[in-house]
């Protein structure tokens, strides 16, 4: 989040100021002129919460070198003198980036928390141990300003969304959740539980569908080096010679020709495509054409399929308390599967059968039609018999068991079709080599 302060004169004359938190720069100057607008009062100007490098001492102790943030050099050195030190410096940081953390350190952030809370530690001081202890600068540095707000008294659900872009949307909720809850404990070890899955589940599909698609690409290079370049070299000797070549290596050699008279054409073919579609992707219409296909693909699409609902399931019964309160659980459960087709047909159909036409849990998400028939059947037998959140909880537990095992067989499967599709291509080029080296000269 960027902090901005912006400055404006009222129609009367008087000076006055304001702050607000936005995701950019460019956004938050929007929301200022936006305000402006309203309140019919002029702009002076706007100045960017940036960080500071300072050197300080006191009296005859060494130079203490820190930095600060601040909207201007004169506030760090202001603040600073009335703390009592000599103000040697203050410089901007000419390379500011705060890049986002690894998920592996917000992981760590939260299962720390929630073994500490377990211990009956109080909220203030796992802040301030894991405020002094954690590696990760963009991290620590939001913890902090997180700890200063909430000490403030803060509101911590808006506190701790407003840095979404550090935590993830979802985690960054149920952090501000939990703290407004009396259940945080139990609050911060389902999320830390939801995190640790996704990056499973991420790390076994990269396991299974990136890893050999490298192989098989590199591969693919390499075989377009063999025949584009290496192979005619050999073969245009035999030409220059008057020499017959044998079937394979012929049509070899007009492939290699083909792909070095084309080669624009080839290198369109092969790169235009993902490099299309990745950017479709992270557009709002290719999102959700990607998130409704990738659970209908043979084989992973299953997989992916289950574990939305296994993530559903697992935060719907970490925020569920009633059948009164399920709105808001259902809405939150959703946009917690990261999948955008399966967050719009609860948002958009299931949501709104509940609102308007009263339906029950099941009949909504029967509608909805993201869920599967042992899913709908279970939610219809806990909505019956009362025991809804232990249903969902029952739900997750058994798909996230189903698809561990079944990931396992699919990439072990998928190393043996690339280890076939390897041996293929190399039984080739042998076959080719081997027809080349049979070439024999007519003697004149």
């Amino acid at each position: 989040m960027v902090e901005l302060k912006f400055t404006a004169i009222k129609p009367n004359g008087q000076l006055i100021t304001g702050n607000l938190a936005a995701p950019t720069y460019s956004e938050g100057k929007k929301q200022i002129k936006a305000l402006v607008e309203k309140h019919k009062i002029k702009l002076k100007s706007i100045q960017k919460k940036i960080t500071y490098i300072y050197k300080i001492k006191k009296g005859n102790e060494a130079v203490i070198k820190g930095e600060q943030k601040a909207f201007s050099k004169e506030e760090v050195t202001q603040a600073l003198t009335k703390m009592g030190y000599q103000v040697i410096s203050v410089n901007k940081f000419l390379f500011e980036w705060d890049p986002k953390p690894p998920e592996q350190e917000v992981l760590s952030f939260v299962k720390i928390s929630a073994e500490l809370l377990e211990q009956k530690l109080p909220y203030s001081e796992i802040m301030t141990l894991l405020v002094n202890d954690l590696e990760n600068k963009t991290l620590r540095e939001t913890l902090k300003q997180i700890n200063n707000e909430l000490k403030k008294g803060a509101d911590s659900q808006t506190t701790f969304v407003k840095h979404d872009r550090v935590f993830g949307k979802f985690t960054a909720y149920m952090l501000g959740l939990a703290a407004k809850s009396g259940n945080m404990t139990e609050i911060y070890k389902a999320t830390a539980k939801f995190l640790e899955r996704r990056m499973q589940f991420q790390k076994d599909m990269r396991s299974a569908l990136i890893t050999p698609a490298i192989t098989v690409f590199i591969l693919f290079l390499a075989v377009l080096f063999y025949v584009g370049y290496i192979f005619p070299e050999t073969a245009k000797l035999f030409l220059k010679f008057d020499i017959p070549l044998p079937p394979m290596t012929a049509a070899t050699l007009d492939m290699s020709n083909f792909l070095m008279n084309q080669w624009l054409i080839v290198v369109i073919v092969i790169f235009a495509p993902p490099i299309v579609l990745g950017w479709w992707k992270k557009t709002p219409a290719g999102d959700l054409f990607f998130s409704k296909w990738m659970m209908k693909v043979p084989i992973m699409g299953s997989l992916v399929h289950k574990t939305n609902i296994e993530v559903f399931c697992r935060v719907f019964y970490t925020l569920y308390s009633g059948s009164a309160e399920s709105i808001e659980p259902i809405r939150i459960a959703a946009e917690a599967t990261d999948n955008a087709y399966f967050e719009q047909q609860i948002k958009k159909i299931a949501i709104p059968m509940m609102i308007s036409k009263g339906a029950g849990i099941s009949e909504s998400f029967a509608a909805s039609k993201v869920f599967t028939d042992t899913a709908i059947s279970r939610f219809h037998s806990g909505e019956e018999t009362g025991t809804i959140k232990n249903t969902a909880l029952q739900l997750a537990n058994y798909y996230e068991s189903e698809t561990v095992f079944r990931l396992k067989n699919v990439i072990e499967m998928i190393q043996v079709f690339i280890a076939m599709i390897i041996m293929v291509v190399m039984i080739g080029l042998t076959l080719v080599s081997a027809e080349t080296a049979t070439i024999n000269p007519s003697v004149r």
